[in-house]
């Protein structure tokens, strides 16, 4: 019997032990988790989002890390939604992460959020820019990037502002396609385009979904090359953005000016399939990590050395500069709360005021207080323009960002294959 409590106690003892040591050893480091799409079709710029991340926390381990702790990711791979849902759970109540920061997509941000705010973590949104993310009152959700609207409405304006003079149409007179890719991420910004493309007095000849999965996209073209377009806005991820190319190339379907809306039209891999074909297409983006003034985005070249020193290769994509540029601020956030307490972190987000033109994207801080409808989201953060030239992108356009002047209107397929610019 003195025998069997003995086992008893010395069992009890270890399992004290045992919960100390997980307990000290969790206390030296701050771990966040990471929820990104690693594997499936939006890997590509998932990975490419998350690399900008851990960019930020080398750096800042580099300098000691953050309240005296080094910082550890936790990776959640998030394919699509279903398995967001399911990776925040493990996050949190397996893992024991007090930060969650992701998700690239806007339908994995959907998802992913309600589960943070259940169980009140603090959940830093990088890429999500559907609209409807910060539309649902969560107290715990801070979204660092423009909203996708933005990008719809800053289409509009290039339009009106810039391409109708140059082709010398009013808006009256102007034929606008606009297409996007079917998600929650591509229906946000094409339906935005659409709704203030209208109130602007654009003429509207196309408003036209379709699947980022799709193979085969020779039935929309023919029907844009049928409404005879002056100007076309897409909304695409990579793999459509270069199908949309190279089939409007095959059945000459020209316009006088192309206005991608981030994703597929802001990234190098698109490019490199493309070609020279990528040229003189604009791109409504997140601040790119290349060709955009270092007056606008102080920090923006430090950025790209870190990256390619840890990395081996430039930065593929502006999504990989706005993880980086969310994270300083967490770290911020975190130094401001002292600890990682729900409560203070929230507190300490917002009370964060940084001016535009402060931070290597070039956007202020200023998330959203209680009450207001997009509650949580940086109100000071905006798409720029950018446009292709020699298969690189170059900031034209707000004239602060601006390092090249554009090009206006679209040289057709022909006047390519002739070589006019």
């Amino acid at each position: 019997m003195e025998r069997t409590k003995l086992r008893g106690w010395i069992a009890l003892g270890l399992s004290f032990a045992l919960l100390g040591g997980t307990s000290a050893l969790g206390q030296e480091t701050i771990r966040i988790g990471t929820l990104y799409p690693f594997t499936g079709p939006l890997a590509m710029l998932g990975t490419e989002e998350w690399r900008g991340a851990e960019t930020a926390r080398v750096v800042q381990n580099e300098k000691g890390g953050v309240l005296g702790k080094k910082i550890e990711f936790v990776k959640a791979d998030a394919p699509d939604a279903k398995a967001a849902t399911s990776e925040a759970e493990r996050l949190i109540t397996v893992e024991k992460v007090k930060i969650i920061t992701g998700s690239y997509s806007s339908s994995i941000a959907y998802a992913s959020t309600p589960v943070a705010e259940k169980y009140q973590v603090i959940y830093f949104e990088q890429g999500g820019i559907a609209d409807n993310i910060t539309q649902r009152g969560f107290k715990y959700l801070f979204r660092n990037n423009p909203l996708a609207s933005d990008f719809g409405i800053r289409a509009i304006d290039l339009s009106e502002q810039t391409v109708c003079p140059k082709i010398g149409l009013k808006p009256a007179n102007t034929k606008v396609a606009v297409i996007y890719e079917d998600s929650l991420y591509g229906t946000t910004v094409g339906t935005s385009a659409v709704k203030y493309g209208k109130e602007r007095g654009f003429r509207i000849v196309a408003d036209e979904p379709y699947s980022a999965k799709a193979v085969d996209l020779s039935s929309l073209i023919m029907k844009l090359k049928s409404a005879q377009p002056d100007i076309l806005i897409a909304t695409s991820y990579v793999n459509d953005a270069i199908l949309i190319s190279r089939q409007s190339k095959e059945l000459k379907f020209n316009v006088k000016e192309f206005i991608g809306c981030g994703g597929g039209h802001g990234t190098k891999d698109t490019a490199d399939a493309l070609g020279d074909d990528i040229n003189y297409i604009f791109n409504v983006d997140i601040t790119q990590p290349r060709n955009t003034s270092e007056k606008f985005c102080p920090g923006i070249a430090e950025y790209s050395s870190r990256y390619q020193k840890i990395f081996g290769h430039p930065p593929r994509s502006g999504h990989s500069l706005r993880a980086y540029n969310g994270l300083l601020i967490a770290w911020d956030i975190i130094k401001k709360a002292g600890s990682l307490d729900a409560e203070a972190l929230r507190q300490a987000a917002l009370s964060i005021d940084i001016p535009e033109g402060k931070t290597p994207t070039g956007w202020g801080v200023k998330f959203a207080p209680p009450g207001h409808p997009s509650m949580g989201t940086n109100l000071r953060a905006k798409p720029i323009v950018m446009q292709w030239f020699e298969q690189e992108q170059y900031a034209v356009w707000p004239a602060l960002a601006a390092v090249k002047d554009m090009v206006i209107p679209l040289p057709s397929w022909e006047e390519r294959a002739k070589g006019k610019k």
